[in-house]
């Protein structure tokens, strides 16, 4: 702990002493303890205009971003801070989480006001904030100008370059800084520039997973085990190093094949009450259909018919239902995902009225892939479906770190592991991603990607339902 605490009675005395003291700040006022690194980030952000900061899992990056907002915002007169992320989920419930957590512990907590976007000092809202934006349009970056500004970039790998290029043009203040924190997923881009070719142009960092006090060394160990240490996963997700080569795939062969590799004890599903089936149609083409089920985390072991027409699809989901329903004797309800453009919509109204005519317990939910996202940061639903099972795939790895339980388990099936790794993206003109076509995939010879199309149905959540099961983990859902 610094020696020193200025009382917060008269404002300008704290600004005047913690302005380029961070670290005292944390200490003293939020009594957050940094690490030797944080510390080493803190004091470079106290003297340079802009600090990046690549890292491995779990090292404690969240809470140095909240740290370092917490002290510019208090620490410089009519400030103006704003802290994004690539995803409303990142960005509100982690990192604008973490912000709360530390102020409601603080000296300063009747001095701020902390609402679901916005952190104000109170008596001068409208001057004097941090705000939360999501990275997903340039002019959500845009319009902010202050003498004391500081902009929070946190998962910046995953920031397009037209996004960050507004972020770049908004600091032209004498007291304009500038964070960057994430995982180094990609080579290309602002992030990678600031580690390699503009490296003279910010204090750069990088922390290592297992050099952190913070993160399971035993579990550590078992990923450098299974993929080695110069894999991309435990380059990316331990060491804090980019990976080797371009990643052109919108989801790694590696995080998929860790999750082949979980095994979810059935007592853990035994006492679930939803079951779950996502069904990919196709009808007399060179596509395949697809019966997909899951429970909680575990993608069971799906189906595959050919030149099937829509009656009989219709009645193998069923049968695949009434099955489900038998093996796992706690579900009261089945939720029947279809992919509903094309062919596929003759089979969602067919089931609905056999469900309706027999009072089945089984909800279909419609899906159309071309629909638009509820998440910015994706072109369409499609990929924000697969998007979300991305995310799914990615947390395993540290939630195997941190020794919580995984977030998917697939089947081990030679065809889902090359479609779920094989599809590529492009980002759009307005800096949305966007997978390649089913058509695209079968010109390079890969083939369409039914299963994993089914895989991601069997796990989409409705708008409707994400809000009720936000809480709860993914197994229990």
């Amino acid at each position: 702990m610094s020696n020193a605490f200025v009382p917060f009675a008269d404002i300008g005395a704290a600004i005047d002493y913690y302005y380029d003291k961070p670290v005292a700040f944390c200490e003293d006022i939020l009594h957050f303890v940094p690490d030797e690194w944080q510390e080493y980030v803190l004091n470079d952000l106290a003297e340079f205009p802009k600090v990046s900061v690549r890292s491995g899992q779990g090292v404690g990056k969240t809470a140095l971003e909240a740290g370092s907002i917490l002290w510019f915002l208090t620490c410089r007169p009519y400030a103006k801070v704003i802290a994004t992320a690539p995803t409303m989920k990142q960005l509100y419930d982690v990192l604008w989480a973490e912000v709360a957590k530390w102020l409601n512990n603080s000296l300063i907590k009747d001095l701020l006001k902390w609402t679901k976007t916005k952190v104000y000092m109170v008596g001068d809202s409208e001057r004097w904030f941090a705000t939360a934006r999501t990275a997903t349009k340039p002019e959500n970056m845009q319009g902010f100008h202050e003498d004391h500004m500081f902009i929070v970039v946190d998962e910046a790998s995953g920031v397009s370059d037209q996004i960050m290029e507004a972020i770049l043009g908004t600091l032209s203040g004498f007291d304009n800084k500038l964070l960057m924190c994430g995982n180094p997923n990609n080579i290309e881009g602002v992030f990678y520039d600031s580690h390699n070719s503009d490296r003279d142009k910010y204090r750069v960092h990088k922390v290592s997973s297992y050099d952190s006090k913070r993160t399971n060394k035993e579990n550590i160990d078992m990923i450098l085990s299974k993929y080695g240490q110069d894999s991309d996963v435990a380059r990316v997700r331990i060491f804090g190093e980019f990976p080797k080569g371009a990643l052109d795939s919108f989801i790694s062969l590696e995080i998929v094949e860790f999750a082949k590799d979980i095994n979810i004890p059935e007592s853990e599903l035994k006492h679930l009450k939803e079951g779950h089936i996502g069904v990919d149609v196709a009808r007399f083409g060179d596509d395949s259909t697809i019966i997909f089920p899951r429970i909680g985390a575990k993608a069971l072991p799906f189906e595959k018919y050919s030149k099937q027409d829509t009656m009989q699809t219709t009645g193998r989901v069923l049968k695949a239902a009434r099955r489900m329903m038998s093996d796992y004797p706690n579900i009261n309800k089945v939720f029947i995902k279809v992919d509903d453009t094309g062919v596929g919509g003759g089979v969602t109204d067919r089931l609905k009225e056999v469900i309706s005519e027999d009072k089945l317990p089984y909800k279909v939910i419609p899906v159309n892939n071309g629909e638009s996202s509820t998440d910015d940061y994706y072109a369409n639903k499609g990929t924000q479906i697969w998007g979300d099972i991305k995310e799914l795939l990615e947390q395993n790895i540290s939630n195997s770190v941190n020794g919580v339980e995984p977030a998917i388990e697939l089947p081990d099936n030679a065809n889902l592991i090359k479609e779920l790794s094989t599809r590529k993206f492009k980002m759009t003109s307005n800096g949305k991603i966007r997978l390649e076509s089913k058509e695209d995939m079968k010109k390079r010879n890969v083939g369409s990607p039914d299963i994993a199309d089914a895989l991601t149905l069997a796990f989409y959540e409705p708008p409707s339902r994400v809000a009720k099961i936000k809480n709860r983990p993914s197994w229990m859902n």
